[in-house]
């Protein structure tokens, strides 16, 4: 089974998370009582408001947009390592995976585990199993074709639509994006390369201006990286080949090749490790 490095920062899947120590939570929490939150949404206007309401001032400014602080969020990166052993094979397909101990492999309470497990029963990629934990799912070749299927329907459209219409110099600029997945097959690492696939497909479609497409396109790409059940876990070579169609790809769209645009998206899909 996978192997969790219990270090600080605690390194799940190959994933960095931030260890919470009680200690700290609560210095943190007595310091959130006298200064403002670094999670929360803090509105400037509002606070001169406040100081000059303090000194006698009326004010009359309408509400200001919001300054957001990003919130260091452990339940969105152990969600990103849950999404990586998937894909690694680390969580194997009809294996029962519990949160409280998964939670204590990560070193935090089960909870953002749970909520991290839930988000992936959303998605298809695990399903509840009551007072037990999450079974990953078992797919079978049938339904990787189905969803191979279901890409080409939307992406082969939209990029031969994009081929006829986008400038080389737009082209160009998504170059290093397939260059990522190139160095990411290269070392054989399956869960980066999953990430660099989608962010290429993701940038090739969101040229279309139309972020549903991209959204449902993006949420079925991500299905389709999930391991099959007993089939061996993509090699090396699988890899690399599969991100010289990226490059091969790119050049077709920047050479307004209807033909080979095409017949490279629809191998690509059929034949696709990601």
């Amino acid at each position: 089974m996978f192997q969790l490095r219990p270090c600080p920062p605690i390194v799940l899947w190959g994933r960095n998370v931030r260890q919470e120590n009680p200690v700290e939570q609560g210095r943190a929490r007595e310091a959130a009582a006298v200064q403002p939150s670094a999670s929360i949404r803090v509105p400037r206007q509002a606070a001169q408001g406040q100081q000059d309401r303090a000194r006698g001032e009326h004010t009359h400014s309408e509400p200001p947009a919001p300054r957001i602080v990003q919130r260091h969020s452990v339940r969105g990166q152990i969600l990103d390592a849950l999404r990586a052993a998937l894909v690694d094979g680390d969580m194997v397909p009809g294996e029962v995976y519990s949160a409280p101990v998964l939670g204590e492999r990560f070193g935090v309470s089960a909870t953002p585990v749970r909520e991290a497990m839930q988000q992936l029963a959303v998605e298809g990629a695990v399903e509840v199993v009551p007072n037990r934990g999450f079974r990953v799912a078992e797919r079978s070749a049938r339904e990787l074709a189905e969803l191979a299927e279901v890409r080409a329907l939307i992406e082969v459209p939209v990029m031969l639509r994009l081929a006829r219409t986008v400038p080389v110099a737009r082209w160009a600029e998504l170059r290093p994006l397939a260059e990522a997945t190139v160095a990411a097959a290269a070392v054989g690492d399956r869960a980066a390369y999953a990430e660099c696939d989608r962010a290429f497909h993701r940038a090739v479609l969101a040229l279309a201006g139309n972020q549903q497409i991209v959204a449902v396109a993006d949420d079925l790409h991500r299905r389709s990286q999930w391991p099959l059940v007993s089939a061996p876990a993509p090699r090396r070579a699988d890899l690399l080949a599969d991100a010289a169609e990226h490059t091969a790809l790119l050049e077709a769209l920047m050479a307004q090749d209807l033909a080979v645009v095409q017949s490279l998206v629809r191998e690509h899909f059929t034949g696709s490790v990601g």
